[in-house]
């Protein structure tokens, strides 16, 4: 049947023709005394008809029926093939002839037949095992549908894959569904959150490109959420089941409709097989193609269903807390998003899942913003009340009491204002009365960091702003503790003024003019005293010998990295912490002036900008005292960087700095150079092993090109190449674009 036409079900039951008044009448009476009960999508309730409505109907007064009304305010969560319910249940009577019958419908609202038992999670909750006799119903009921085919259903939505056998074509269509159906309508509404957790906005696209190749099995009727609320255990017992709600169907891979019966069923792990096992029994009577690819095709539509619940299941619990933010409700709604953003993390490929604090605290942020729930008079307790810190005093830029505002607005930025990076959420947001964007920064605090940071980047960036010497930094606005003793900050915003356009970083290197305005800078910095950052920092000014402290920071990071990561780095032929040290020890460098540094210039810390300065420097963290000359070249290695360019740079920078800041540079470079190969080498393994910091796209770059990686630290550190115990490990290992890894890794540009 060709996509767009229509056609009747034969033998499907006509609606009979009921007036408006009386089906209005009856619905606003089912809405005072009828029975409720219903899911999230619907409001169901029971009554017996009345005479006038029963006359209407051709039916016995006092007959029970079901008025099922659409939820106004229930957000689009699930994924529809058909629009009319009452067209799905014309097309299964004739198979399953116990079905709710649709007796009368209007815009929003519908009567049905109602089916005489209790729902099944009425008296076998869910998480609870389910009897074998009733599993081996349920099978039957899903096998029941494999016979019916297209031409019994309503007209597929235009697009529907044509070859009725094609697992893959169908899964992808159900991604590809699940993103405009679902994540789409709601990312206005919801996207900040979903942003501030991890998951972005082409997370389902993506999903659909990796839907592997899949046997072939004949497309049929799909129930598509047959859990225990939507099965009703007859009084009578014949039949002994019967399904209900079935506006979620849908028509393709019978193997869809198993997966979503095992998820949404909660059974017991243990009982997972068995339902397998009876679900393939059940179909060897019915279509015993459907089984087709059954051990290896299921998974696929397993994931999918877990991926595409984190949407809905997000949602819901950040509305649950609507009316009231006690601890239990935030709890519980914790609880609820943690479980999903766990089930789906594999599925959408989450780098990193947000543990329970972290959650928490994204929740109440979210849902404060919705509510603007400010501190009262009285003393009322409530969300945004923040403590500031005294360390940094009021701006005259931005008072304190635009700092509730802020915080506010944070919660409701938009996902294209929200940036994760390796360790901090960015919230970009604007504040009534404040003429500029400002940037609300907090640590995730679930992040594990490899590298230290010695100097606190607010007192970094005061001291900048003080010093007034021509670097382009974040200016720091406020700092202080909200909900939960959570730690912010807020720093004006260094990217483009215009909400739609993102920040522009240099992230396939320099041109020119940058590299002039970068090293302009880095010059500059040199001007700011070191003891302004903070007293406790001067030994570092007084280190005359940067570079043995810098090894000896190594090392301590390689003593401290986990165990695993310490024993693939021993099989790779990397040497352990204390052979590093010797190995290393072997270098010297001259002693040049000690002055403040960034100390991590790669591309994503650089945001570009239309003056003189050219690049804005952001992220502060890892600031640190001690050698100019380390500055630049780890900015060499941490972005790709051309010979010319290279070379430009290091031209300028001799030339404006005096000599104690540049004495014996050109030979010593490579010192340095070396160091930070060797640094990657271990960090970027252990960032392998353990997933850390992997959605953060420097890092995500670094690790791609692994191998050459490691070829480059073991000749850093004169180490043979030696045959490994396994010599397809290192052939494991993500080699990259040779290229463009030789680019990206070297400052030399080779």
């Amino acid at each position: 049947m060709p996509v767009g036409t229509s056609t009747v079900p034969k033998g499907a039951p006509r609606e009979p023709r009921v007036a408006d008044a009386a089906y209005d009448e009856f619905v606003e009476q089912a809405k005072r005394v009828g029975v409720v009960s219903g899911g999230h999508h619907n409001q169901n309730y029971v009554l017996p008809l009345t005479e006038p409505m029963a006359r209407q109907l051709g039916r016995e007064p006092g007959t029970n029926v079901t008025v099922r009304i659409r939820r106004p305010e229930a957000v689009p969560v699930v994924i529809r093939t058909w629009t009319r319910e009452a067209e799905i249940l014309a097309a299964v009577g004739d198979v399953l002839p116990n079905v709710p019958q649709c007796l009368a419908q209007r815009n929003g609202s519908a009567v049905h037949s109602y089916v005489e038992g209790v729902p099944l999670s009425a008296v076998c909750p869910n998480g609870k095992p389910v009897d074998r006799i009733l599993i081996n119903a349920l099978a039957g009921l899903l096998a029941q549908m494999s016979p019916v085919g297209r031409e019994a259903l309503p007209p597929l939505p235009t697009g529907w894959p044509s070859n009725g056998k094609d697992g893959r074509a169908f899964l992808r269509t159900l991604a590809h569904l699940a993103d405009r159906q679902i994540r789409q309508p709601n990312w206005a509404a919801f996207g900040g959150l979903f942003a501030a957790l991890g998951i972005p906005d082409d997370a389902l696209v993506r999903l659909a490109e990796r839907v592997p190749a899949m046997a072939r099995r004949p497309y049929s009727l799909l129930h598509a959420d047959l859990h225990r609320d939507n099965v009703i255990v007859t009084y009578e017992g014949e039949p002994p089941l019967i399904c209900v709600d079935w506006e979620l169907a849908t028509y393709g891979d019978p193997l869809h409709d198993l997966a979503t019966h095992l998820v949404r069923m909660q059974y017991p792990d243990f009982q997972w097989d068995e339902v397998v096992e009876a679900w393939a029994a059940a179909v060897q009577t019915t279509r015993p193609i459907a089984a087709n690819g059954l051990s290896k095709d299921l998974r696929h539509y397993l994931a999918f269903e877990r991926a595409q619940s984190v949407y809905p299941d997000v949602m819901r619990a950040a509305r649950s807390l609507e009316h009231s933010l006690d601890q239990q409700n935030l709890d519980r709604a914790t609880e609820s998003v943690t479980r999903a953003l766990e089930a789906a993390a594999d599925p959408l490929r989450l780098v990193r899942v947000p543990d329970g604090a972290e959650v928490e605290r994204v929740l109440v942020r979210w849902q404060a913003s919705r509510h603007d729930r400010r501190p009262r008079s009285g003393g009322t307790a409530t969300v945004h009340r923040w403590t500031p810190d005294e360390r940094i005093p009021e701006h005259p830029d931005f008072p304190r009491s635009s700092v509730i505002d802020a915080l506010i607005a944070e919660g409701a930025a938009p996902a294209h204002r929200v940036f994760k990076g390796t360790a901090h959420l960015n919230s970009v947001v604007h504040v009534p009365g404040v003429e500029f964007p400002v940037m609300v920064r907090r640590k995730v605090a679930s992040v594990c960091r490899r590298e230290r940071g010695f100097l606190s980047e607010h007192a970094v960036l005061a001291a900048i702003e003080r010093s007034g010497v021509a670097v382009a930094a974040p200016r720091v606005l406020a700092l202080g503790e909200s909900h939960a003793r959570d730690p912010f900050a807020i720093h004006t915003y260094e990217g483009v003024p215009d909400d739609d356009q993102p920040p522009s970083h240099p992230v396939n290197g320099l041109l020119p003019r940058e590299a002039d305005g970068l090293v302009d800078q880095l010059c500059a910095l040199t001007l700011v005293d070191p003891t302004s950052v903070d007293p406790a920092t001067t030994e570092w000014a007084r280190n005359e010998d940067f570079y043995e402290w810098l090894s000896r920071q190594l090392v301590l990071l390689v003593e401290r990295l986990p165990k695993k990561s310490q024993q693939l780095a021993g099989a790779l032929g990397l040497p352990k912490a204390q052979r590093l040290g010797e190995l290393l020890s072997r270098h010297r460098v001259a002693p040049r002036q000690s002055t403040l540094l960034h100390g991590d210039l790669n591309p994503w810390n650089l945001v570009r900008r239309d003056d003189a300065y050219a690049l804005t420097v952001i992220d502060w963290e890892m600031a640190l005292i001690g050698d100019p000359l380390y500055d630049l070249v780890r900015h060499m290695h941490l972005t790709p960087t051309r010979p010319e360019i290279r070379d430009r740079m290091f031209r300028r920078w001799a030339g404006e700095l005096p000599r104690t800041h540049t004495k014996d540079w050109e030979s010593d470079w490579q010192v340095y150079r070396r160091i930070e190969i060797v640094r990657s080498a271990y960090v970027d393994l252990d960032r392998l092993v353990t997933g850390a910091s992997l959605d953060a796209p420097n890092v995500s770059r670094a690790v791609q090109s692994y191998g050459m990686t490691l070829r480059a630290a073991k000749g850093s550190l004169g180490l043979p190449s030696r045959e490994l115990p396994n010599p397809y490990l290192v052939h494991a290992l993500p080699q990259g674009d040779r290229g463009a890894t030789r680019r990206t890794r070297s400052p030399a540009g080779r």
